[in-house]
C-alpha cells in the first residue's frame, strides 16, 4: 500500500475518528484506525470502532498502491498533527511496518494486519430515510444535555427518538429533568412510526460532524438514516456513523407533561442565561440550586 496526501486533511480526519477509539480497548486492534487506501476512486477510508459506535470517513488521496492497515490510533494522531502543512506519504512495503515520510523527515510505527479488524455493521434491513441536518442539529442540541451520565441507568444514558412522516421527536430525561424536543419534516418521510433509543455519546458524535460538515458548505444539508431496533447508521456525505441502539422499554416520558399550565412566562434567552449565569457563582457548590421567583411589575 502506497498513498500521498494533505497532512491537513489526515489530521482533521484522524481526529474525528478517533472519538470511537475506546480508551481501554477488549482487543488490542480496537486502539487501532483502519486505513483502506482505493486506487480506483483515489480515496482513503479511515476507520475507528468501539464494537459499539463506529465513524468512518475518507479524503482525496493520490493512491499508488491500494492497500489496507490498521495502525495507532493516538500515536499516529500525535505524529500527523505535529507535521508540517503539506504532502505526506505512508508506504506499508515493509509488512505491518509502516514508514510516514515528508518534507521534515521520515517516521516508522508498527501495524496490524487489517483483516483482524472487525466490520461496521450494516443496517441491512432498514429503509434509508432522509433527515434534514438543521432539524437532527436543533433536536440534538435541546436534548442531550438531559440524558443521564450514569451507565448504571440503562436507557436513561440514550436518546429516544420518534420518527414520523411529518416530524421528529427528541426525549431525553436523566431522571430529574427531562427534555423533549420536534421537529417538523421539510418533506415528509415515507415510513411508518420508528423508535428509537440511541446512546447519547453516538449522538453527541453525529451532532460535531453535522456541525463540522456545515461549516464547509453554504447549501442545506440531509443526512441519510437507517433505522433498526438494535442498529442506526447515519451517513452524511463521505461520513457515516453507525452505533448500536439500547435495550430496554423508555419511560413513557408525555405521562410527565402537563396537559395545560396556570402561568406562561416568556423571558429573554440571552437575558435569563445570563442571570442564571451571575447568580450560579454565589450557589452551594454541592446543590447548585437557585430559587426563581416570578412576579408582575
Amino acid at each position: 500500500m502506497k498513498f500521498v496526501c494533505e497532512q491537513s486533511d489526515l489530521t482533521s480526519n484522524l481526529s474525528l475518528v478517533s472519538r470511537a477509539v475506546p480508551s481501554r480497548p477488549t482487543h488490542a486492534i480496537l486502539s487501532n484506525v483502519l486505513l483502506n487506501a482505493n486506487e480506483e476512486a483515489q480515496r482513503l477510508e479511515i476507520v475507528a470502532f468501539n464494537l459499539s459506535l463506529g465513524l468512518k470517513t475518507s479524503i482525496s488521496s493520490r493512491v499508488e498502491e491500494a492497500g489496507s492497515i490498521t495502525l495507532p490510533a493516538k500515536l499516529l494522531g500525535d505524529i500527523i498533527s505535529r507535521l508540517p502543512s503539506g504532502e505526506i506519504t505512508l508506504n506499508d512495503s515493509k509488512g505491518e511496518r509502516v514508514t510516514l515520510t515528508c518534507q521534515s523527515g521520515s517516521y516508522q510505527m508498527q501495524g496490524l494486519n487489517s483483516e483482524e479488524f472487525p466490520e461496521l455493521p450494516q443496517a441491512e434491513k432498514a429503509k434509508a430515510i432522509e433527515l434534514s441536518a438543521e432539524a437532527l442539529l436543533e433536536g440534538l442540541r435541546g436534548s442531550l444535555f438531559a440524558a443521564s451520565n450514569d451507565e448504571s441507568k440503562q436507557v436513561l444514558v440514550g436518546i429516544h427518538l420518534t420518527v414520523r412522516s411529518e416530524s421528529i421527536e427528541f426525549a431525553a430525561t436523566d431522571g430529574h429533568r427531562l427534555a423533549v424536543v420536534e421537529t417538523i419534516n421539510e418533506k415528509k418521510i415515507d415510513t411508518e412510526e420508528l423508535q428509537v433509543t440511541v446512546p447519547a455519546k453516538a449522538l453527541r458524535e453525529l451532532e460535531r460532524t453535522i456541525a463540522s460538515v456545515q461549516t464547509e458548505k453554504d447549501q442545506p444539508l440531509m443526512v441519510k438514516a437507517y433505522l433498526e431496533p438494535e442498529q442506526v447508521v447515519f451517513e452524511l456525505g463521505d461520513r457515516r456513523l453507525t452505533s448500536r441502539t439500547l435495550e430496554g422499554r423508555y419511560p413513557d416520558y408525555r405521562l410527565l407533561i402537563p396537559e395545560s399550565f396556570k402561568l406562561l412566562v416568556s423571558v429573554q434567552r440571552r437575558e435569563l442565561i445570563g442571570a442564571l449565569e451571575r447568580i450560579a457563582i454565589l450557589a452551594n457548590q454541592k446543590s447548585r440550586e437557585s430559587d426563581l421567583g416570578i412576579a408582575h411589575k
